[in-house]
């Protein structure tokens, strides 16, 4: 018994990751921290609808388990995820993961649910209807060589530059593919995906919908976004 034991154990205990988000309130958690910021346990307890108590016992899990990391700033511990890795992991996951339908529970709710789907951050990056519009204008203008091994292109540098996006040197990919999982389809991800994100807060063209991970063009970003791409984008969702 032990040899055939040991002929399956390959060194790896995946079920110990799945047992950590096979729980709908850390499952909650996770889906909460994709936007990249780091929260305090009374804000997850309040997105997560239960006691301060239950968060911290889910959050000491997840964080012994090493899927997120905290940090103690005075009375207050933030949490986080721990890594890119992690975060690409909750993405993938929710990819797979079978749609329920919503019920909203008012119109601001239904509002920002409308918000995120619309766009929204994906770690540091932009996620959802806009997302992919603003990556497939790149790559029917050349800026974007969206094939097997995604990069961006001579002339995409240059539009970079013209627009003022500074993309920051960094061991990570130029560019990378990343799924979106409200919309099946990639969008761009990787330092320059980080980069314009970062450009189009800083510059005012983006703005977040309240304390969420959804985010509105504003009336400058979608007159830039159709300057510099041509897109013609709906108004915004407040």
């Amino acid at each position: 018994m032990d040899d055939q034991r040991a002929g399956r154990d390959v060194g790896v205990d995946l079920a110990a990751v799945a047992r950590l988000l096979a729980d709908g309130t850390r499952a909650a958690f996770c889906l909460a921290l994709l936007d990249g910021r780091a929260w305090t346990a009374t804000e997850l307890a309040r997105y997560g609808g239960v006691t301060q108590s239950t968060a911290t016992s889910h959050l000491n899990l997840l964080v012994g388990g090493g899927l997120l990391v905290e940090e103690r700033h005075g009375r207050h511990r933030y949490l986080r995820m721990a890594d890119r890795r992690v975060f690409e992991l909750i993405e993938g996951l929710a990819e797979l993961a079978p749609r329920q339908p919503v019920r909203p529970r008012s119109l601001t709710v239904a509002s920002r649910q409308e918000a995120l789907l619309n766009a929204r951050l994906c770690y540091d990056h932009l996620a959802g209807t806009v997302a992919l519009a603003v990556k497939d204008a790149m790559v029917e203008r050349g800026l974007l060589d969206w094939g097997p091994e995604p990069g961006l292109t001579e002339a995409g540098a240059a539009w970079l530059a013209e627009v003022g996006v500074a993309v920051p040197a960094s061991r990570r990919p130029l560019v990378r593919a990343c799924l979106d999982w409200t919309e099946r389809r990639t969008h761009l991800a990787g330092a320059v995906g980080g980069a314009l994100c970062s450009h189009l807060l800083a510059a005012g063209w983006a703005k977040r919908v309240g304390t969420t991970r959804a985010l509105t063009v504003t009336p400058d970003g979608r007159r830039a976004l159709h300057a510099h791409l041509g897109l013609a984008l709906d108004e915004p969702i407040r």
